[in-house]
């Protein structure tokens, strides 16, 4: 079978055929139509993640859509080594195959579960968000980003910021339901008084952080009170990725003298909770309350779409030819 084969951690993976994967107990052999090519597949294929693979050869993809052997139309992970996702066949636990809406593509039912679910947990399980809070995304204008946007405001936000460096893509967030936009381009002072202002008075609840480095110590430090007062509302600070950089100077004083609470994504939270947020997401794609950017890509050219970066929009590797 065609399967984007990876041998080697320093270079693309090569289309070409690769042995068929043989179901075990406990398994189902999925029929693939399509995987997206995210940023963890990138990292798990050059050995920069904690879960990168082991023996090479072996098939790069982690999730995808598809069909079982019954026609069931599903979305799944979880392919057993050294299968994976791209490719015309793979081999996966069938509690791993979820079904999805009739009404989506092949397209947004592939690259739409990992970025927003992702997304969905950051503002509803860890950050908790409540009804008529305000919320900061900080590194808006990624897919994650657009998608988390999209969510504080399904999720009820009573105001959605929007910061990023790309000053194009920060005008549709606009459209996708944020009520302003910070560019996070601008000079340290004007950026800590542009936080400074969107705050208000109320300040932000909840702010979901996937650029860490100076934003988010630039964002620290412009919440840092000067003054003893008394505090109005907490800031849950849920910190997600590194775009900007892997690691900040945090002063004592940022904690002693404001209410805010720096949390993790922790990881792979419970399985009902996963699933929630899985029917959540899809459910409100289907009725076209989330929207994610895609470009589909043959299989054939996996090797240069593996070199390829469309900041805001997700390539999507097409195993089925139409």
């Amino acid at each position: 079978m065609n399967a984007a084969v990876l041998h080697a951690l320093s270079e693309p993976p090569r289309f070409e055929q690769f042995s068929e994967p043989i179901a075990e107990e406990n398994e189902v052999i999925v029929h693939v139509h399509a995987a997206a090519l995210k940023p963890v597949d990138k990292q798990m294929a050059n050995g920069s993640h904690y879960a990168s693979r082991g023996a090479l050869p072996c098939v790069c993809g982690s999730d995808g859509i598809g069909h079982l052997d019954d026609g069931k139309r599903v979305f799944f992970g979880g392919p057993r080594l050294p299968h994976g996702a791209m490719a015309q066949r793979t081999v996966v636990p069938p509690a791993l195959t979820f079904a999805v809406p009739e009404n989506l593509s092949d397209e947004t039912a592939a690259a739409l579960p990992n970025p927003g679910v992702s997304a969905w947990l950051s503002l509803a399980y860890r950050a908790k968000l409540v009804r008529g809070e305000n919320v900061l995304i900080l590194g808006a204008t990624g897919v994650t980003g657009r998608l988390a946007v999209q969510i504080a405001r399904l999720l009820g936000a009573a105001r959605v910021v929007a910061a990023g460096r790309n000053q194009q893509a920060l005008h549709v967030l606009r459209d996708l339901g944020a009520d302003a936009t910070i560019s996070l381009a601008l000079p340290e002072p004007d950026l800590s008084e542009a936080f400074l202002r969107e705050a208000g008075q109320s300040g932000f609840q909840v702010v979901i952080d996937y650029v860490w480095g100076r934003p988010a110590e630039v964002f620290l430090a412009a919440i840092t009170r000067r003054e003893f007062a008394v505090i109005q509302s907490e800031t849950r600070f849920v910190q997600v990725g590194e775009g900007a950089g892997a690691t900040i100077t945090l002063p004592a004083a940022v904690l002693r003298s404001t209410a805010v609470t720096i949390l993790g994504t922790a990881g792979i939270p419970p399985g009902d909770v996963l699933f929630e947020a899985f029917q959540q997401v899809m459910a409100h794609a289907a009725k076209g309350e989330l929207h994610i950017d895609t470009e589909r890509v043959p299989l054939a050219d996996i090797e240069n779409a593996w070199q390829r970066d469309w900041p805001g929009r997700r390539l999507v590797i097409v195993a089925r030819p139409d």
